[in-house]
């Protein structure tokens, strides 16, 4: 079994490697509020590749669901993130629902994604990305319910920024997360989308997406606010990087065929100072 300490080490090696924009705000924690942050987010990155990785089944997902069940219980020796997810989740109190919501969004990626409209991408959205906003917040610290509310629209903000970014990557997965519904009101089919073809259609439909993004992110704001003092400037660079991400997106003239927008390291270095300093 693995022991407590070398279970957040090895939390923190998954953060490190792969939790490019997230990590970086994770540095402005306190030790053991990164240490949270880091366990949950190596549990969630564990599920969310058991839907992308070839030979992906449900299967594999239903026996992670079953170890979050045995790990809320205290049986945390199925799996090396779960004596520190376990830990998190007793000390920061956070709700289990949350992670079976997550395992739920997730799961419903083995299949062809399609949706019809923007209320069934907001409730998948909610799932995949306001369940890890609402997790966060429990680990930041906060003394209103206000809050909670607030850590949704993060959580959608933040998902709709990531599927614009992977509009390319998610197509040749057979995933077209945009509502169908918006597709038909700009002119734009899947097979564009699969095509990469960047038509003065596909440029008014990101305009329009972006534009409900940016909603989410000002709906959102006052979030920060919320939080426990200590923990404000790490979620403030969070939202800073992503928005910039959003930002890089619509500068590029929504070029997200040719390449994969992102921030360079020394740019998010630059976002996380500038939060440190406020």
């Amino acid at each position: 079994m693995t022991s407590l300490a070398a279970s957040y080490a090895h939390c923190r090696g998954v953060a490190r490697r792969r939790a490019r924009n997230f990590y970086y705000s994770f540095v402005l924690l306190s030790r053991p509020r990164r240490d949270a942050m880091c366990a949950v987010y190596a549990f969630m990155r564990y599920c969310d590749d058991l839907s992308d990785e070839p030979g992906a089944n449900r299967e594999s997902i239903d026996r992670w669901r079953a170890a979050l069940d045995d790990a809320l219980a205290g049986r945390t020796d199925a799996h090396p993130v779960l004596p520190a997810f376990h830990d998190t989740v007793s000390r920061y109190r956070i709700p289990p629902r949350y992670f079976h919501e997550m395992i739920d969004g997730v799961s419903s990626d083995l299949e062809p994604r399609r949706f019809e409209n923007f209320d069934q991408l907001y409730r998948y959205s909610y799932q995949v990305a306001s369940t890890a906003g609402l997790t966060t917040i429990h680990i930041l610290g906060f003394d209103s319910d206000q809050a909670l509310p607030l850590a949704e629209k993060c959580g959608i903000a933040f998902q709709i920024t990531n599927i614009l970014r992977d509009i390319r990557e998610d197509a040749g997965r057979g995933r077209i997360y945009l509502p169908a519904e918006d597709l038909a009101r700009f002119g734009v089919s899947e097979d564009h989308l699969r095509a990469g073809r960047r038509t003065p259609e596909f440029i008014d439909l990101m305009d329009f997406e972006v534009t409900r993004a940016r909603t989410y992110y000002h709906e959102s704001k006052p979030l920060v606010g919320l939080v426990d003092r200590r923990s404000r400037a790490s979620l403030a660079a969070l939202i800073a990087i992503y928005s910039r991400l959003l930002d890089r997106i619509e500068r590029s003239n929504y070029d997200v065929f040719s390449h994969r927008v992102s921030l360079s390291a020394w740019e998010k270095s630059g976002i996380v100072l500038r939060a440190f300093l406020k």
